[in-house]
């Protein structure tokens, strides 16, 4: 099984682009890609493309991954479009790994896009709804953030998480996402901001939220053999992992874990030969802020029900021993809904080539992506590594 190789990576600002499209997003977030690496391509080499979108604002269509890649010049190279819920792009790329490995690419381009802001909150609330159970949950007039607040409430109950701990989540990353130019809420918030805002789903409020944004991303991939003709900064993708778990949280015998997250996890350690301790810093799948307590426990940063004096300890701040959402997460950063597995991966790209700016953290070797869709229904879960094999 082949080496693969991240050579380029780029995203477009997250936020509401009431006169861009989705093409247009796309490609500011591909031409991007293109720029960040360090040789030259000539884009008529990428042999395959796997785009993730949900595909339901922005007069979008049903052939919008062949549309997004003809509209940036790559007529003819076959491009599928992968529809996987909010995990839509990383499963993306986790396919774009499989081409190379596979040997039937030697490039490939991984991405994503969505308009969300041009739809009515009521079609946002639809829109998010279908990407859980629709039969039962979504009948009963659960919302999506209805969901993750029976999670919040069900692990305040077991494990004695406070509302406070859930507001530090929101407060870090809010502070992280201010020193990003490209996040759709980039600004910082206050822990009694953060714990009095208005109540969207209790326990849950609104600084407990992510948006619903427009962006794009996009993400250049390689076997090796290539990656050394492109890059002089190499970071090579050591683990991909993805799992499928029950869409309804009524079907799953706990409220306080994602099981499909530790499976996808337990691959990717296993593809990349390491252990959760040997991470240095990750992007994680914070729709909600309870969804990145939940993250540290699924992917082993911490103990089972000890998320909420994890995040208490600083461990996951910027100097912390292993920061989380160096980006502003989805919180921040913005969640369209297609592109923000890419966008996670962009982040870990310029974290491990010291491109981050304001944000940069030094040391940094090896970085995690963890991308959920709906309440956990599908996840995958990528592991990044500078330097040759």
């Amino acid at each position: 099984m082949r080496d693969v190789y991240l050579v380029g990576a780029a995203q477009s600002d997250f936020g509401a682009f009431p006169r861009e499209s989705y093409r247009s997003l796309f490609a500011e977030a591909f031409v991007g890609a293109i720029e960040s690496i360090d040789g030259e391509l000539d884009k008529s080499r990428i042999d395959e493309a796997f785009i993730g979108t949900l595909g339901v604002g922005g007069r979008q269509l049903g052939l919008g991954g062949p549309a997004v890649t003809e509209h940036v010049g790559l007529n003819g190279a076959p491009c599928t479009r992968v529809e996987n819920a909010c995990a839509a792009s990383g499963s993306a790329l986790r396919q774009a790994i499989t081409a190379i490995r596979a040997g039937t690419a030697e490039i490939a381009l991984a991405g994503g896009y969505e308009v969300m802001t041009d739809m009515s909150g009521e079609q946002t609330r639809y829109w998010l709804g279908v990407s859980g159970e629709t039969e039962w949950e979504r009948m009963a007039g659960t919302t999506f953030a209805g969901v993750y607040s029976q999670m919040a409430d069900a692990h305040m109950g077991e494990y004695g998480t406070t509302r406070e701990q859930l507001s530090r989540v929101a407060v870090k990353n809010h502070a992280n996402g201010a020193k990003n130019p490209q996040a759709h809420l980039g600004f910082e918030c206050s822990l009694e901001d953060a714990m009095n805002a208005t109540a969207v789903a209790d326990p849950l409020n609104l600084y407990d939220c992510c948006p619903t944004s427009d962006g794009a991303s996009a993400a250049i991939i390689a076997s090796e053999e290539v990656a050394r003709e492109l890059t002089d900064a190499p970071i090579r993708i050591i683990g991909s992992g993805q799992a499928s778990g029950r869409v309804g949280l009524f079907q799953r015998p706990s409220l306080t874990e994602i099981p499909a997250t530790r499976s996808a996890a337990q691959q990717a350690y296993n593809d990349a030969s390491v252990t959760a301790a040997d991470i240095d810093f990750a992007e994680v799948h914070d729709c909600f802020t309870i969804a990145e307590l939940l993250a540290y426990e699924d992917l082993g940063f911490c103990e089972k029900g000890r998320a909420g004096a994890y995040i208490e300890s600083g461990a996951t701040l910027p100097d912390g021993s292993l920061p989380v959402n160096l980006s502003g997460g989805l919180k921040s950063k913005g969640h369209p809904i297609g592109a923000t597995g890419v966008g996670q991966v962009t982040e870990v790209f310029k974290q491990l080539r010291g491109e981050a700016e304001d944000r940069q953290v030094d040391g940094l070797s090896r970085g995690l992506t963890h991308n959920v869709g709906g309440s956990g229904g599908a996840v995958a879960v990528h592991i990044f590594e500078e330097g040759w094999a």
